[in-house]
């Protein structure tokens, strides 16, 4: 059963990267509009056809942020042969209109200088165009027939496929069991009883999958997997995850969060998470502070358009004076950031931007002369910026670090894990030698 505007939401270890990092480099340094097509938030699923057809469906979610584009061009996989082509806006859901060129038609876009004249695109005219800092969600669907790719093996099928994009999913058809895969990854019943495998690649490279399944699933009615409950871990010495959240996918979570600390004597650091809401009647986000923060100068927008939205700086009892639920107990005293917008209708969605400024003493601080950033990270993808004239000396949890072009240093973390990471950052000035000084 395809689902292509229901979130999968939700890999057996802590992994690291940053795939969205041109996107979010230019939010942090704003510069004049790109000259080329640049996309973020690639996500893929592939649903296996039947074997005989040496078949797959893809949906692919991608993000266009090039400001000012009005058409986003999608590769079409040397080798495999598509079909069945369509392209939905993501915000409104609305089917938007395609046709597919040669390479060389391609290249005639200033966008496109450097495509593949021997390959063909997908030209999809998008709904409005990129707004400055903006984006252009998409959804393309396609069918490959790729027998290099998806072939039988006696009795066993096998998925041998190069992937690089960096969040994907593989679903199994009905009735195969997975017998083997090489990249770790996490393993998910979908309603219908297929099995799906998952999994984040945060490295440079593409990874080389190889997924090998055999008859012997359960299909029809009896293949449906139970409910996930709130239960949780009966081993776990603290109150960690419910199953719910332990059997969500972890690799199609769309949240990410880039932190830009200040100078450490003010214990302050700004920060933006980009978050997408899809439930129908949705109105509204609240934002939480956690114990220990405190929190300044909120604003959002809608990413799709460009709006501004207005913002409210509340606390908890105000937030139950105005009986307004929270997804989460909030305590009298906390603060909390009220950010509402239209109704978010069936079928259709709505991405944001939310930005504020932290001051958290006890998360970030000076230790003697070491800068010391101390804080929990829950979602799969964030990131943390130094601030001017710091070199890092410590990371905790494994990262992909980057110096940005004002030479600030960036760490990226990808957690595909469905628990928290304790990140613990420390820093040093850096020593300003003498043929740069002024």
């Amino acid at each position: 059963m395809s689902r292509p505007f229901t979130p999968v939401i939700a890999m057996f270890m802590v992994v690291l990267g940053g795939a969205a990092l041109g996107a979010q480099e230019h939010a942090a340094n704003p510069s004049p509009s790109p000259t080329r097509q640049t996309e973020s938030d690639e996500y893929t699923r592939y649903e296996l056809l039947a074997p005989e057809t040496a078949s797959f469906k893809i949906f692919y979610e991608v993000t266009a942020t090039a400001a000012g584009a009005k058409v986003y061009f999608n590769p079409i996989r040397k080798g495999s042969t598509a079909s069945d082509e369509a392209v939905y806006d993501a915000m409104t859901g609305e089917p938007l209109r395609f046709e597919v060129v040669p390479g060389a038609e391609a290249r005639k876009d200033p966008l496109m200088v450097d495509a593949d004249p021997a390959g063909n695109y997908i030209k999809v005219q998008l709904a409005r165009p990129v707004a400055p800092e903006g984006q252009g969600r998409l959804l393309i669907v396609k069918t490959y027939r790729d027998a290099k790719s998806y072939y039988r093996d006696g009795d066993a099928i096998v998925f041998n496929r190069s992937l690089g994009i960096k969040r994907n999913s593989v679903v199994l058809p009905p009735g195969f069991e997975l017998v083997g895969c090489n990249v770790p990854s996490q393993v998910l019943s979908e309603p219908d009883g297929r099995i799906a495998i998952s999994f984040m690649n945060p490295s440079a490279g593409e990874a080389p999958l190889i997924l090998r399944a055999r008859p012997g699933a359960q299909t029809g009615p009896a293949a449906a997997p139970h409910p996930s409950t709130q239960s949780r871990s009966w081993e776990a010495p603290f109150a960690g995850e419910t199953e719910r959240q332990r059997l969500s996918e972890r690799a199609h979570q769309d949240r990410d969060i880039v932190y830009f600390l200040q100078q450490p004597e003010t214990h302050a650091f700004s920060l933006y998470h980009d978050y997408t809401e899809s439930r129908p009647g949705a109105d509204k986000y609240l934002n939480v502070v956690r114990e220990g923060s405190s929190v300044s100068d909120p604003s959002a927008y809608v990413l799709d358009t460009g709006e501004k939205l207005a913002t409210q700086l509340m606390t908890g009892a105000e937030l139950a004076a105005a009986k307004i639920e929270a997804d989460e107990p909030v305590k009298p005293a906390t603060q909390v950031v009220l950010i509402p917008f239209p109704p978010v209708k069936k079928g259709q969605s709505i991405r944001l931007r939310i930005s504020e400024t932290y001051t958290a003493p006890v998360s970030y601080r000076l230790d003697g002369e070491d800068l010391v950033f101390d804080r929990s990270f829950g979602r799969p993808r964030n990131a943390v910026v130094l601030p001017t004239g710091w070199y890092l000396t410590a990371s905790s949890i494994p990262a992909a670090v980057a110096q940005l072009p004002d030479v600030r240093i960036r760490l990226d973390f990808w957690n595909a894990r469905p628990d928290s990471i304790d990140v613990l950052i420390k820093a040093r000035r850096r020593i300003v030698r003498p043929d740069k000084a002024r």
